[in-house]
This record gives structure tokens, C-alpha cells and sequence, in this order.
């Protein structure tokens, strides 16, 4: 087989790698794709306070900016990996980019409020049609082996880095040179995307079938009303009446998708995917390790900004350490997975958020920067590493080419409801933690440090049970884990 054979046979998912350039730029746009969508669920929040006065918004309706994009992006993923398997992963993809792109262009000359959330609904539609569909064409493009490790691994410190770059570089534009940038600097990074897709990703061909309606209906409208309750009990508490009647019509609509996806001929999401239990296994625990991670983020910024008095700028470089932790642990367990094998890997994982989180939890109103952030940063960086490389390889080992797309939006869906389930159960906790600090308060304190012990103590308690979801991950791959090293040392020339 000629070279050039072997590199149009990788990049269709065949089994063979692409060639080294168009593989590595494969990877690039794929990869750069993501980190787009990721840093703009956090871009924004820096700017928020800029673009409430700008746009005339009040500090209720503010949240909707967030809000928005959270919730069109998490409902439609399932309907977005789908339309890639009947359409063209890769049509789909690019079309998810565009309206990105356009949705961004439009919430920068945005005038009016209403306008600024319609757009944060168009950017989240184009996230749920481009994200899923990356995962599946970076699947498809390498093969189970090495290469697919090294692969998934820097779309995993993508996920895990693009947070706090997000802070960063909204507190960079925010404070150098508009909050309307927060949303233009889209515009160029995707028009690249746009034009790179169709030279370098070559994706696997359509598979013929129709949409499930009724699965794609219910799909969408029970997973969005499923992030919309956790959006309201974590800012109005569980006993919120909206955020109840969320749950219960969740709940129906989404038994409703099950029984309607267990008789369709070609289902949205086949449910073969979640019957495999290491597949739900690993599922379960991205659901876990996120729901953990957006703590780290929330809570720390407030701490830093409310309490330390960082600037917005200096908050997001204050995440950096996070960053490098990430990303040198994500390539080193690439390298070293198909040595050790994953179990190892991702026990000293779960380990060290675990430390992280635990040490977070002693957090008070006189703690420092260096002596009680920067190390839980660092511990909590270098375990999402091993953990995340891992279990994104364990979702989609083993699936085929006709349902690569919807155990990628799977894996996806799972990680974007662990964001919204983490912070309403966290909130919840910091709430009456908070509120309680704040009826017995230790004798002789002043009114501005009263408020700083009431929101630290509420955070300590935060990041307890945070630490109690990324321990629960830790007992779970030490009692339920074998060490199976197939999906991650298949050779890369078979």
C-alpha cells in the first residue's frame, strides 16, 4: 500500500494512523476546535460585570448570559452526534463551527440584552453540533493504539486547560480592550477551523438512515430541562418550585426516551453503549471527576477576587499552575499507559485531586495564595491528567463506526451535565455552610471580616464534599478496575 493510501486509510478510521503531518494537523483543528467551545463557558464570566452595564442587564437575568449557552450546548449534543452519523461527521462539524462563528459575531455587536442571549443560545447550538463530532473524526482519524492515547490525551488537557485559559484571556481582553472581544475573538479561530477542516479531516463515510424524531424530541427536551433544574436549585436551592417541576418533567421525558429509543429501528442513542458497564463505569466517573473540577474554578475565583482582592486578570493567570499541571500530566500518561496500563494511573489520579480538594477544604479568611491555592492547584492539575486520558479512551474503545457519534455526544452530554449537577450540589452546600458561619460567628469580628469568614467556611465545606466525589472515583477504580491493557497498546500498524 502506497503512502498516501495509508494516510487517506487512517484518517477514514480503517486502522492505520495518518500520515505525520496531516495527522498532526488533524489534530491540531480537532483539538483546537474543542478548546474553543470549552474556554468560552468561562470567557465570559470576567466580563460579566462590564456587560451588565454596558447592556442594561439585571442581576437576575445576568445569569442567563452563562445560562444560555450551558443550556442549549448540554440539551442538543445527543441530537448533534447524531446528525453527524446520518449527515457527515464532518459536514456537521462544520456547520456546528460556523454558527459558532456567527453566533459570536453577533453577541459582540450585540445592543441590546436579549440580543446577547439570543446569541449565547446560537453559540451553544453550534458547540452541541461541533463537539461531538470532533471527538467522533479524532476517533476515526486514529486507530486504538499509541496514537489514539496521544490523541485523545491532548483532547483531554484541552477540556481540562480550557477553563482557566478561559479566565485568563477574558480577563486579558476584559481589561485591555472590551468585554465585547470576550465573544469576537471566536470569529478569526473559527473561520480557521472553517477553512483547515475540509483540507485535513477526511471523515468516515455517511451511514444512510433516518433521524429517530421522537428519540431526538425527547433527548433534547429532557436534558435540557435536566441542566435547566440544576441551574435553578443551585441558584434558588432545591426547594426552587421551577427547578423541581424541571426534575419531575426531566424525568418523565427522559423514561419517555428510553422506551422509545429501546423500539427504534435506528435510535439516537443506542442503548448498547450504556449497557456496557465499562463503558457507564467510565461515564459515571467523568460525571464524578467534573462535577469535582467545576468547584475548583467557581469557588477559587470567587475566593481570590472576593476575599485575596486579585483583579480579574490577576485570577486567571492565578489558574495558570492548574494549566501546566494538566497538561504535562496528560502527555506523560499517554506515554505511560501502555506500559502500566490504566489502573495505576488513575488510582494515583484520584489520589492526588483528592489531596487537592482535601487540602482546598482547609481554607480560611487569612489564607495566602502560595501557601494554601497553589499546591491543591498543582495536586489537582496533575491528577486530571491521569484520570481524564483514561476513562476518554474507555468511552470510546470498542465502538464502531456507525455509533462513533453518539458515544462521543455521550461522552460529551456526560460531562456537561457533571458540570451542572456538581455545581448545584456544591452550591447548595457552600449556601448552608455559609449561611450558618454566619449565625454563630466567632467572637470580636468586624462586618468585612465576618462576610470573608461566612464565604470561606461555606467554600471549605464545598470543597469537602468535592473531595468526596473525586474520593468516590478513587474506591470504584480500585475495587471495580482490572487492569486491561488492550485498548491502549494495540499496535499501531495492525
Amino acid at each position: 500500500m502506497s503512502t498516501t493510501a495509508r494516510a487517506r486509510q487512517g484518517v477514514d478510521g480503517a486502522g492505520s494512523p495518518p500520515a505525520t503531518r496531516r495527522g498532526t494537523m488533524t489534530l491540531i483543528v480537532i483539538v483546537a476546535c474543542q478548546l474553543m467551545l470549552v474556554l468560552d463557558a468561562t470567557i465570559v464570566n470576567v466580563a460579566l460585570p462590564d456587560i451588565q452595564r454596558a447592556l442594561d442587564f439585571s442581576p437576575t437575568d445576568l445569569a442567563w448570559v452563562l445560562n444560555a449557552y450551558t443550556i442549549s450546548f448540554g440539551g442538543f449534543l445527543l441530537l448533534g452526534g447524531r446528525a453527524g452519523d446520518i449527515l457527515g461527521r464532518r459536514r456537521v462539524f462544520q456547520i456546528g463551527v460556523l454558527l459558532f462563528c456567527l453566533a459570536s459575531l453577533a453577541g459582540g455587536l450585540a445592543t441590546e440584552s436579549w440580543m446577547l442571549v439570543a446569541s449565547r443560545v446560537g453559540q451553544g447550538l453550534g458547540a452541541a453540533a461541533a463537539s461531538p463530532n470532533a471527538l467522533a473524526l479524532l476517533t476515526a482519524a486514529f486507530a486504538e493504539g499509541p496514537g489514539r492515547t496521544k490523541a485523545l490525551a491532548a483532547w483531554a488537557a484541552a477540556n481540562g486547560v480550557g477553563g482557566s485559559i478561559g479566565l485568563i484571556l477574558g480577563g486579558m481582553l476584559t481589561t485591555w480592550v472590551s468585554w465585547r472581544w470576550v465573544m469576537f475573538i471566536n470569529v478569526p479561530i473559527a473561520v480557521g477551523i472553517a477553512i483547515l477542516a475540509p483540507r485535513f479531516i477526511s471523515g468516515p463515510p455517511r451511514n444512510p438512515g433516518r433521524f429517530d424524531a421522537t428519540g431526538a424530541v425527547t433527548a433534547t427536551v429532557g436534558l435540557s430541562t435536566l441542566v435547566y433544574g440544576f441551574i435553578r436549585a443551585s441558584a434558588d436551592g432545591w426547594g426552587d418550585t421551577l427547578a423541581l417541576a424541571s426534575f419531575v418533567i426531566s424525568a418523565a421525558v427522559l423514561a419517555s426516551f428510553v422506551v422509545t429509543e429501546r423500539r427504534a429501528s435506528q435510535p439516537v442513542v443506542p442503548l448498547g453503549l450504556v449497557a456496557d458497564l465499562s463503558r457507564a463505569r467510565a461515564y459515571a466517573l467523568l460525571l464524578l471527576i467534573v462535577g469535582s473540577m467545576i468547584s475548583m474554578f467557581f469557588f477559587t475565583t470567587q475566593f481570590l477576587q472576593e476575599v485575596r482582592d486579585f483583579s480579574a486578570l490577576r485570577a486567571g493567570f492565578a489558574f495558570l499552575p492548574l494549566s501546566v499541571g494538566i497538561l504535562v500530566s496528560a502527555q506523560r500518561t499517554s506515554r505511560l499507559l501502555p506500559r502500566l496500563g490504566p489502573k495505576p494511573l488513575m488510582l494515583l489520579g484520584a489520589a492526588l485531586c483528592t489531596g487537592g480538594m482535601v487540602w482546598l477544604s482547609q481554607l480560611s479568611a487569612t489564607t495566602g495564595y502560595a501557601r494554601g491555592v497553589l499546591g491543591p492547584m498543582l495536586l489537582f492539575g496533575l491528577g486530571l491528567g491521569m484520570l481524564m486520558v483514561p476513562l476518554s479512551l474507555a468511552a470510546v474503545a470498542g465502538v464502531g463506526a456507525r455509533e462513533s457519534g453518539a458515544a462521543s455526544s455521550m461522552m460529551v452530554a456526560t460531562q456537561q451535565i457533571g458540570a451542572s449537577l456538581g455545581l448545584a450540589v456544591l452550591v447548595t452546600v457552600y449556601g448552608a455552610a455559609s449561611r450558618d458561619a454566619a449565625e454563630h460567628p466567632p467572637a470580636g469580628l468586624g462586618r468585612a471580616e465576618l462576610a470573608d469568614h461566612a464565604l470561606t467556611r461555606g467554600m471549605a465545606s464545598a470543597f469537602t464534599v468535592a473531595a468526596a466525589f473525586v474520593g468516590l472515583v478513587f474506591l470504584v477504580i480500585l475495587v471495580t478496575w482490572r487492569n486491561e491493557r488492550q485498548w491502549t497498546v494495540t499496535s499501531e500498524t495492525t
